[in-house]
């Protein structure tokens, strides 16, 4: 009976990772979401700007581009952090929920540094080609070269 008891202390006793996993699911959500909504408010809020500019002035076409393009940086950044969410490893103790935090949050954050990037591309493209049209003439030609041998006897 004492050998008995002695295997019963000695079992170690099963870590419950369900805690640390939880809290790191919890923490996950709650900092990724929030810098998905930062950040898109940061580009809606100044993406308008270059909007108006891409659209000669016409505000309402920019206010609802930039709203559409809002909406699409939402589902594609909480989609992804929804999908990322679950972690194939056990998590245990602080250590590992920091770990396992700073892994997810690192490529939600580069993931969000992308989108950033990528508006900010199309933003200029879409500037460029408005203000293409606005460009003056160019500079007509100072000489008039009439044959290709005229061309050899200048160089």
């Amino acid at each position: 009976m004492f050998h008995y008891l002695l295997k019963i202390q000695n079992k170690p006793k099963p870590h419950n990772t369900m805690n640390e996993t939880v809290i790191s699911y919890t923490l996950y959500l709650i900092l990724a979401v929030s810098m998905t909504v930062w950040v898109a408010r940061t580009l809606h809020k100044n993406g308008r700007i270059f909007l108006v500019d891409c659209f000669h002035g016409n505000t309402e076409l920019a206010d609802s581009v930039n709203h559409l393009l809002l909406v699409g940086f939402y589902l594609m950044n909480i989609g992804f952090v929804s999908l990322y969410l679950k972690t194939a490893d056990e998590i245990a103790g602080a250590r590992g929920v920091f770990e396992a935090l700073s892994g997810k949050m690192g490529v939600v954050l580069l993931v969000l540094g992308g989108m950033h990037f990528f508006n900010l591309y199309v933003f200029t493209k879409m500037r460029r080609r408005a203000t293409l049209a606005h460009l003056p003439p160019p500079v007509p030609p100072m000489h008039r070269v009439s044959k290709a041998h005229d061309i050899l006897d200048t160089l």
